[in-house]
C-alpha cells in the first residue's frame, strides 16, 4: 500500500513501539499519537515535524468519542489506524494473584478497546482509496507465555479478530488489515520480562512494519515470531479457509 501523504493514528504512541512507528512514518505523513499521558506525548513529539498529539484513554468510551470527533474536525479524515496501546501483568496462574481482574484489565486495553476504536473509525477509513487497520499483537498470540498468561489470551483473541476483520473488509471495502507480531522488544513495557537484556530494538519492529505495509504482507511476523510460525504453525494456514468457505 501507499505509505505517503496519509493521516495516521497510533494509539500508545508516546513511547516504545508506537513512538518508533511514528518516527518511521512522520516525514511523509501526518501522524497523530494518542495516549493517556499528555506530558509523555508532548515530550515524544518535541522536535518532530508532522506529529500531532491527542490525549485520550482508549478504554474510556467518552474519550474515544472525543478522539474520533477531533480527528474528523481537525484532520478531516483518516487513512491508517494503528492499534498499538497495550497493557500486561507479569504473573503465573498458579499464584493467588487476582487473575480475574488482571485479565479484565488486559482484555479491556488489548482487545475490546481496539475493537471499539476500529468500529468508530471505519466510516472514515471507508472514504479513502488508500486505507488500513494495523493491529499490534505479539509472539504470544501464537504460543502463550506462562509469565504472561492472560496477556497472551488477549493477544490471541486480537489475532483471531484481525484475521476475520481482514476477511470481511476485503469483500467490499478498500481497507487492508495488517497484524504486526513482534517478539520480545526492548521497551519500558517489557522490563519485567527481560526486555532490556533480551529484546530486539523497537526501531527494528517499526522498520518491519514499514516494509510489510509497502509489500502488503498482512501478517508481519518479526524476528523470533517468524521462526516460531515457520517451525510450528505454517502448515495450519489452510484451516482458516476451511472454516470460512
Amino acid at each position: 500500500m501507499n505509505i505517503t501523504n496519509n493521516i495516521i493514528l497510533i494509539t500508545g504512541g508516546g513511547s516504545g513501539i508506537g513512538l518508533e512507528i511514528a518516527k518511521a512514518l512522520h516525514t511523509s505523513n501526518k501522524v497523530i499519537i494518542a495516549g493517556r499521558n499528555k506530558a509523555k506525548l508532548d515530550a515524544a513529539s518535541a522536535g518532530l515535524e508532522n506529529i500531532f498529539t491527542i490525549q485520550a484513554d482508549i478504554t474510556d468510551e467518552k474519550d474515544v468519542e472525543r478522539l474520533v470527533e477531533e480527528i474528523k474536525v481537525s484532520f478531516g479524515g483518516l487513512n491508517i489506524l494503528i492499534n498499538n496501546a497495550g497493557h500486561a501483568y507479569v504473573y503465573t496462574l498458579s499464584d493467588t494473584s487476582d487473575t480475574y481482574h488482571k485479565a479484565t484489565a488486559e482484555f479491556e486495553t488489548n482487545y475490546f478497546a481496539p475493537i471499539r476504536l476500529t468500529e468508530k473509525l471505519l466510516p472514515l477509513l471507508k472514504k479513502q482509496e488508500n486505507a488500513a487497520v494495523v493491529n499490534v499483537s505479539s509472539i504470544v498470540a501464537l504460543a502463550p507465555g506462562s509469565h504472561l498468561p492472560t496477556y497472551s489470551d488477549s493477544k490471541a483473541a486480537l489475532h483471531s479478530y484481525t484475521k476475520l476483520l481482514r476477511y470481511e473488509l476485503a469483500k467490499d471495502t478498500p481497507i487492508k488489515v495488517f497484524e504486526l507480531m513482534p517478539p520480545l522488544v526492548n521497551t519500558d513495557f517489557s522490563v519485567e520480562i527481560g526486555g532490556r537484556e533480551n529484546g530486539i530494538p523497537a526501531s527494528e519492529v517499526a522498520e518491519n512494519l514499514v516494509k510489510g505495509l509497502l509489500e502488503d504482507t498482512y501478517e508481519i511476523r518479526v524476528g523470533n515470531t517468524e521462526v516460531l510460525y515457520s517451525s510450528f504453525f505454517a502448515g495450519s494456514e489452510g484451516a482458516f479457509d476451511v472454516m470460512n468457505q
